[in-house]
């Protein structure tokens, strides 16, 4: 028999959900004759998000709610993770769901990590679903599955038909809601990052769809904050939305909503140029997406001041684009202030609230 030869750090046990999950430095030399070893890009591992596939057998996942799942009838299973450790930094976040069930967000702390999960003694399912979402953003690097270990990998249930696409800013990657493990003003800008928790990646699910959170945080459409260089317009097409070139195909997820959150980091702009780039954004994705049905939002954590000026702009987009010979187009406004989170960002139970309210408004207009 051969060895798989590890160094061990203990990362979290939470007894109260019956989940264990380690962490280990990794150093895969065979599996033994019980369990065997599934490449990341093994079919049987399903991919949504923005993958890249420029990795043989190791997909790479950059934007924030990027996620992959897979069935398996064991009671254990070794998931390998490969983590980019940009700037040399530890600095993405994972969240494992089972089940449907979310149950632990791991903080990934090597090159290469092996988190051992057992199945909770509550879910005596014969069949477990596990789902494997990235918490943080392209601007915290990408990461990697380099595959799974155990006894046998099932061909997993196929995905939703119906699709989202939420183009937005740091409130559509879920920054600053998370404090269960470090609160604010404590640690880094990404550890409270939760994109599994963000009012699109919540909205999808409660409609049984598909998401995609093509977001950066501080973008904005003609004025990005924190000294950034980019706006959505020029990233919009990216895998990386940060600073790779490696172009999105978009023939490969064409999404039945596309939800537009941006103005936030713009802040109070020229009336002429901010809806004329608004227009001109909303022409560019018509051109990928066809089909889709647009739904611009106004910025959840806006004061009353921005708020008033981005409804007011966001109401004469639509009307312009539907006097354009568009009726695929509305706008959803969120009545009240969500800021509870971190830098004045919704926190978890905000963006749930959030979630729901859009999955009410999607589903009425979408007649889900």
């Amino acid at each position: 028999m051969k060895k798989i030869i590890r160094n061990k750090i203990f990362v979290g046990m939470n007894t109260s959900k019956g989940i264990y999950v380690l962490l280990f430095l990794f150093f895969f030399c065979a599996s033994n004759a019980q369990t065997r070893f599934y490449a990341g890009d093994d079919s049987r591992i399903l991919y949504v998000g923005r993958i890249d596939y420029s990795q043989p057998h190791q997909p790479r996942l950059w934007l924030p709610g990027s996620y992959f799942y897979f069935h398996t009838h064991d009671h254990q299973i070794q998931l390998i993770v490969e983590d980019e450790q940009l700037y040399g930094q530890h600095q993405n976040y994972i969240e494992i769901v089972i089940d449907d069930t979310c149950l632990q967000r791991i903080h990934l702390t090597r090159k290469i990590d092996t988190i051992l999960i057992q199945m909770p003694a509550s879910h005596d399912a014969s069949v477990h679903r596990i789902l494997v979402c990235k918490d943080t953003e392209s601007g915290n690097g990408y990461i990697a599955c380099r595959g799974i270990i155990c006894q046998t990998l099932l061909p997993p249930d196929p995905l939703p038909t119906r699709k989202i696409e939420c183009f937005g800013n740091s409130i559509t990657c879920g920054f600053g809601a998370d404090t269960s493990q470090i609160p604010c003003g404590k640690g880094a800008w990404y550890d409270q990052h939760n994109a599994y928790m963000s009012y699109g990646a919540v909205a999808a699910r409660l409609l049984h769809a598909q998401w995609h959170l093509s977001a950066v945080s501080g973008i904005g459409l003609i004025h990005s904050c924190c000294q950034m260089r980019i706006t959505m317009p020029q990233v919009y097409d990216k895998i990386n939305m940060r600073e790779d070139g490696l172009l999105w195909n978009f023939t490969d997820y064409q999404p039945d909503v596309v939800t537009i959150c941006l103005g936030q980091n713009d802040g109070i702009q020229d009336s002429a140029a901010f809806c004329n780039a608004y227009v001109q954004f909303i022409h560019t994705l018509r051109r990928v997406y066809p089909k889709a049905y647009f739904i611009c939002l106004n910025s959840p954590m806006a004061d009353e001041k921005l708020n008033a000026v981005l409804k007011k702009y966001i109401q004469s987009v639509c009307d312009a684009i539907k006097k354009e010979g568009d009726p695929q187009i509305s706008y959803f406004f969120f009545t009240q202030r969500y800021h509870q989170g971190c830098g004045e960002h919704p926190d978890v139970q905000e963006q749930q609230e959030m979630g729901r309210l859009l999955a009410a408004y999607i589903r009425t207009r979408m007649h889900w």
